[in-house]
C-alpha cells in the first residue's frame, strides 16, 4: 500500500480541460452574477484548481444588457475614468451605460475587477464572451446551460 503524501498536486497547462457554459443574464443581479462568472473563469469551481495556471472554463453571457441592480444603484452608481490630462476625470451612471451603445460593459467591468490583475488575469478574461442580445456564434462548442437564477433566490431581482 502506498503511503499518503502531503504534496499538493499542481495541474499543468497542457492537462487543463476547458468546458463552455452559457448564462442568460436577464433580470440577474450584477454583482452576484459577476462573482459566479469570475469563479468559473479562474477555475475555482474545479477540484484541480491551481492559482498560477489558467484552468478556468469559457463563459458565454447572453442578454447582458438586461442585468439588474438592487435598490437605487441603477441611477446612483457612478463609473469613473480619467483621460490622463489634468482635471480630466469623467463620470457616467450605470443607467446611461446600460442604455448606451455598449451595455455589456457594466458586467464586463464588474467581472474584470474580480479577476487578478496581470498577464494571467488578461488571459482568463479572454474566456468571457458577452452579448447584449440572445444570439451568439458559439453553438459549435455545445455550451452547457448554467441556471444562475435557480441557485439562490437573491440572484434574481423581484423573486
Amino acid at each position: 500500500m502506498k503511503a499518503l503524501t502531503k504534496i499538493t498536486q499542481s495541474i499543468k497547462p497542457a492537462d487543463v480541460e476547458k468546458k463552455w457554459h452559457i448564462i442568460d443574464a436577464e433580470g440577474l443581479v450584477v454583482g452576484r452574477l459577476a462573482s459566479m462568472i469570475a469563479n468559473i473563469l479562474r477555475g475555482k469551481t474545479k477540484p484541480s484548481f491551481t492559482p498560477h495556471v489558467d484552468c478556468g472554463d469559457h463563459v458565454i453571457v447572453i442578454n447582458a444588457d438586461k442585468v439588474a441592480f438592487t435598490g437605487k444603484k441603477r441611477n446612483e452608481k457612478v463609473y469613473y475614468k480619467h483621460t490622463g490630462y489634468a482635471g480630466g476625470i469623467k463620470e457616467i451612471t450605470a443607467d446611461k451605460v446600460l442604455d448606451g451603445r455598449f451595455p455589456e460593459r457594466v458586467l464586463e467591468k464588474a467581472v474584470e475587477r474580480m479577476i487578478p490583475r496581470g498577464p494571467l488575469g488578461r488571459q482568463q478574461m479572454k474566456a468571457l464572451h458577452l452579448y447584449a442580445g440572445t444570439e451568439h456564434p458559439h453553438d459549435g462548442q455545445k455550451p452547457e446551460v448554467l441556471d444562475v437564477a435557480s441557485m439562490n433566490r437573491k440572484n434574481k431581482v423581484g423573486a
